[in-house]
């Protein structure tokens, strides 16, 4: 006759459950937004400047966990029927991302003022509002964390709660190491042609994803 598992065997079960459940939304999570993009960039030269590096940091993690909760949630079906909605966040992104391609290769021509590498206590609400539209505006992060995460959650049903969380947590671990880690970079940034070259090679991210974006529509 087998015996009834007891308090410790259950608890023991059920954290291997939810590690088989979030070590995977952990690590999809990190791949998912490890690719350098319009976001990505942005953090990296906020974290070299030391310019509101943990609101940023904080801004991104949570609004990729708001995403990924609807993704799992099953807002990514919603998405799928409301065709209108891509092209909004589409043609939205491609401007915002021309703008600011445009903005930093302006920069890189004018340097002076993007020459020191610590932040000159730049407003809060200007950096933070650009943040949200380079996240928010970017249509690949409605396909990467709502659709993408959304659909792969359902492989964990009665689970859905731990790969929420792991995806989350790698999030969050990835823009605070990045914004944080930025600043090893200091040394090179000391160098005045160092902020030319990192706002040409913003701009250029900025661009090449917005061409990208018009091409595959």
């Amino acid at each position: 006759m087998r015996q009834p598992l007891s308090l410790l065997q259950v608890t023991f079960w059920r954290a291997i459950m939810i590690t088989n459940a979030a070590l995977p939304g952990f690590l999809l999570a990190i791949s998912l937004i490890a690719a350098i993009g319009a976001q990505n960039a942005f953090v990296l030269r906020q974290g070299i400047r030391r310019e509101h590096v943990f609101a940023i940091c904080l801004t991104c993690a949570l609004s990729d966990a708001i995403l990924i909760t609807l993704g799992v949630t099953g807002f990514g079906v919603i998405m799928e029927r409301a065709p209108w909605v891509q092209p909004l966040f589409l043609y939205g992104g491609v401007a915002f991302l021309l703008a600011y391609g445009a903005r930093s290769f302006l920069a890189a021509w004018r340097g002076g003022a993007a020459l020191e590498p610590e932040g000159q206590g730049g407003a809060l609400v200007p950096v933070l509002l650009t943040t949200l539209a380079l996240t928010w505006l970017n249509p690949h992060v409605y396909l990467d964390t709502v659709i993408l995460l959304g659909s792969i959650s359902t492989q964990y049903e009665g689970q859905k709660l731990a790969f929420a969380l792991g995806a989350i947590s790698g999030s969050f671990v990835f823009f605070f190491s990045l914004g944080y880690g930025a600043r090893m970079l200091r040394p090179l940034f000391a160098k005045p042609g160092a902020w030319r070259v990192l706002d040409v090679f913003v701009g250029c991210v900025m661009w090449a994803i917005a061409a990208k974006l018009v091409v595959s529509a």
